[in-house]
């Protein structure tokens, strides 16, 4: 779908289910439909559009991809009301209930008294999920700056080396690759440092802010990320860090060792890489997240090691295998054991797996541009477990 055809295709949802229109107000949408993330509402019924800016009018109108006679700069909902007129009808009106604030909401309730507003977040996206052309070339952009953290991490990883400092070398890489410097996630209060490293025995505490390896991070305000352990020779060393670059994410995890790895290290990771190959080679437009989940755990059980896949020690589990990816880090449908979500033609995944054992863990993350044949994996650096 070209991005000029994305409002026309929210329109022609509005036409055939419903609700009577949408207003939306989330940076990331806005950026999606009209391509400007200046601050803004958007109005979509299945007749009419129009953008209203808040603020940075000269901006928006030289980044949009939408004909600049439908962008007003406006900031009063009130008026925006009155300005698109019978766009609102009388039906429903859909809104970003999953992440507006009880501000925002109470501002929309006061500014249409008496209207019924119900979520349509959900609509926006399934929408989302099948990437285009253009964005599947600003993801692979993101990867090579993420690639970029990778080649940083093998040269700047040493023995006495903190853990903070290797994260250090890592984001100052992407950024000089073209990350923007921030991510995305659609979730209220979500933290979560740059993004997670850990080393030796941090390896084996995760925090409860990401349901995954985390690191322990620099202090109990943001319990993920790298602390100040200085690594030593022997230890294993996870790096998890994202990228952003012209609006799109990459997500890749590796893995590495400080001098060889143990062998329990290797034959952990040697099972992952099959089980991820096989996710990668396997999934299809169609299946359910909980199918790809249900072929991870089947293959683990295959290899003798469902107690070390996915685990958090004390018989705790990961219960999620991977995500969508795109406009935000993490987007349906998300690879679990309770999630019907479907994958579309053209999704973009995050294969997102670990093995844990009393005494190490080991990550590997990659992403996937799932066809009806012949995925291709997008992320670009070595999958195997890197000694360094």
């Amino acid at each position: 779908m070209s991005s000029r055809l994305r409002i026309e295709s929210l329109q022609a949802l509005l036409r055939n289910r419903g609700p009577g229109s949408a207003l939306l107000c989330y940076s990331r949408d806005i950026l999606y439909y009209t391509g400007t993330a200046q601050p803004s509402w958007l109005v979509v019924s299945p007749d009419y559009y129009g953008l209203f800016v808040r603020s940075g009018l000269d901006f928006a109108l030289q980044e949009i991809f939408i004909p600049s006679d439908r962008v007003t700069g406006e900031r009063k909902l009130e008026r925006i009301r009155d300005l698109a007129g019978e766009a609102f009808g009388s039906e429903p009106i859909g809104a970003e209930l999953d992440i507006l604030t009880a501000e925002q909401y109470l501002l929309l309730r006061r500014t249409f008294p008496g209207r019924e507003f119900v979520n349509i977040s959900g609509a926006v996206l399934e929408q989302r999920k099948s990437k285009d052309a253009s964005e599947i070339e600003k993801i692979e952009a993101a990867c090579d700056a993420v690639h970029a953290g990778h080649m940083a991490a093998v040269a700047t990883l040493r023995e006495g080396i903190s853990e903070l400092e290797l994260a250090a070398a890592v984001e100052n890489a992407h950024r000089l690759a073209g990350h923007e410097g921030t991510f995305f996630i659609r979730q209220p209060d979500f933290f979560m440092s740059r993004g997670p490293l850990a080393s030796g025995p941090n390896l084996l505490r995760p925090s409860g802010v990401v349901y995954t390896i985390t690191g322990v991070g620099l202090s109990p305000s943001v319990p993920a990320g790298p602390s100040k352990r200085l690594i030593a020779r022997g230890d294993l060393v996870m790096v998890d860090i994202p990228t952003l670059v012209d609006g799109y994410h990459a997500d890749q995890t590796r893995t590495y060792c400080l001098g060889r790895a143990a062998a329990e290290a290797r034959e952990m990771y040697g099972g992952l890489k099959q089980i991820a190959d096989r996710l990668a080679g396997s999934m299809r437009p169609g299946m359910t997240g909980r199918h790809v989940y249900s072929m991870a755990e089947a293959a683990a059980k295959e290899l003798g090691m469902q107690n070390e896949f996915q685990s958090f020690g004390r018989g705790r589990k990961a219960r999620i295998i991977g995500h969508g990816i795109g406009l935000e880090l993490n987007e349906p449908p998300v690879l679990s054991d309770s999630d019907n979500t479907e994958l579309s033609e053209n999704s973009v995944i995050a294969i997102d797996m670990h093995m844990m054992s009393d005494k190490c863990a080991v990550k590997l993350e990659d992403m996937v541009l799932v066809r009806s044949k012949d995925n291709r994996i997008l992320t670009k650096s070595p999958r195997e477990l890197i000694e360094v």
